[in-house]
């Protein structure tokens, strides 16, 4: 989500996805080949019950979550996040991971930054957390200069964001500037306290860790109450469970439908029989190639270049993620056609998946 991305205009059949490895190889770049051995990520795919994950037997899989998504929900956030919480004390074991997110809203006048945020109240084995995360009005990855005026506004408003949730949490974290970051700090001996890309002008989240495993399931729903009763998309995310612990979670509340991720490996030329597995309703992603831009373009800035295949709903389209833009902004769009052989649009990735 830090990474600037652009994603092909037309839709294509995985032919065209082969044809265009064969290009990419022929710039002198190391595209996947049809009998390499990948991983693809699964999201998204909307299962009818948990044990339709066996369709994809044929392959090893990891990280298999299966999410409750509930939308247009207002309950009461207290009480969802207990219910799972309650379900997961009786089936948690070494590897199991329960985690439940609700929207929150920060008061006042934000310039860089969206006003919605996100949150997620979670349970471990050893320990629970809470994670809040804030999103930016568009994404300037790290040793960027454009918007080089505006950083002294961003960093102003991310530390206001950050201590307004603390203090509705009631956590003992004190958000200061430094170095041109945020910086998260905690007086508590038993905690840890994570805060990810403080740097980057895009989202930005922190963790809080606490061995108390009801630590916050009160705070959560403070959070929570910033949304104001209105419809909210809340998912609970669930991994390591037997299928017995799954039926067991389905009583939490009505309303949730079901979907899975995971990561699968594969060979490349496997793709399309894992995408219909999971059509019409999953996304499938994988690399074709990654590669540092002066290895092929001397002239430009070096750069991190992950070119991508997506399939979803009708066919496969082409992403490119860069972890910074080698040439001007009016220039991008022009190159990477080039350079794919193909039209392709700015398509950054949604803030809260």
């Amino acid at each position: 989500m830090r990474e600037r991305r652009w994603e092909s205009q037309a839709t294509f059949q995985f032919e065209d996805v082969r044809t265009l490895a064969g290009w990419l190889a022929d710039l002198g770049l190391k595209p996947a080949t049809p009998d390499k051995e990948i991983i693809g990520y699964v999201e998204e795919w909307t299962v009818a019950a948990p044990r339709e994950i066996d369709r994809l037997d044929a392959w090893t899989k990891e990280d298999v979550t299966l999410v409750h998504i509930r939308e247009s929900w207002r309950g009461d956030f207290f009480l969802l996040a207990g219910a799972y919480h309650t379900r997961f004390q009786r089936h948690k074991r070494s590897g199991t991971y329960c985690s439940v997110s609700h929207p929150w809203k920060m008061r006042g006048r934000w310039l860089t930054h969206h006003p919605e945020g996100m949150f997620w109240i979670g349970f471990r084995e050893q320990h629970s957390f809470i994670r809040v995360r804030l999103h930016t009005t568009e994404v300037i990855t790290p040793e960027e200069t454009r918007g080089d005026d505006r950083r002294g506004l961003w960093l102003e408003e991310r530390q206001r964001a950050f201590q307004s949730a603390v203090s509705l949490l009631d956590l003992p974290i004190e958000a200061e500037l430094k170095n041109e970051k945020v910086v998260l700090r905690t007086a508590d001996p038993d905690a840890a306290l994570l805060c990810s890309w403080p740097d980057a002008f895009g989202p930005c989240q922190f963790e809080y860790n606490v061995p108390d495993a009801f630590a916050f399931l009160v705070p959560a729903g403070r959070l929570a109450a910033t949304w104001g009763g209105e419809p909210a998309m809340v998912r609970a995310y669930l991994t390591g469970f037997s299928e017995l612990a799954l039926k067991d979670f389905e009583t939490t509340a009505p309303g949730a439908r079901y979907a899975y991720r995971c990561s699968v490996h594969c060979r490349f030329n496997e793709l399309p029989e894992i995408f219909s597995v999971i059509s019409p309703g999953g996304r499938l992603y994988a690399t074709l190639c990654e590669f540092k831009t002066q290895s092929i373009f001397l002239d430009l800035v070096n750069t991190w270049v992950i070119i991508g295949t997506v399939a979803s709903g009708d066919g496969f389209k082409i992403e490119a993620r860069l972890n910074r833009a080698p040439l001007p902004e009016n220039e991008m769009d022009g190159w990477l056609e080039t350079l794919l052989g193909f039209p392709v649009t700015y398509a950054p990735l949604p803030p809260f998946p």
